[in-house]
């Protein structure tokens, strides 16, 4: 069924973001990301105390590519 739109304003579109209106049949944002992070990272919370005395993340990466997207 067709879709009845009026008007519309986008501020911002993220970079591996979807803007659609209408009828639509497949949607498929594509991201990808990597990430390191030492001991202690990602914590959240009130009060939290992290100790590290001689804490190192090493990062080894010998390929090029990790995860080929393909047919984007």
């Amino acid at each position: 069924m067709p879709a009845m739109v009026g008007a519309v304003k986008v501020i911002n579109i993220g970079s591996s973001s979807v803007f659609h209106i209408g009828d639509v049949y497949k949607i498929q944002p594509y991201t990808q990301a990597k990430t390191f992070a030492g001991g202690g990272s990602f914590n959240t919370g009130d009060g939290i105390r992290v100790h590290l005395e001689n804490a190192q993340t090493t990062m080894v990466d010998n390929d090029e590519f990790d995860q080929n997207l393909t047919g984007i």
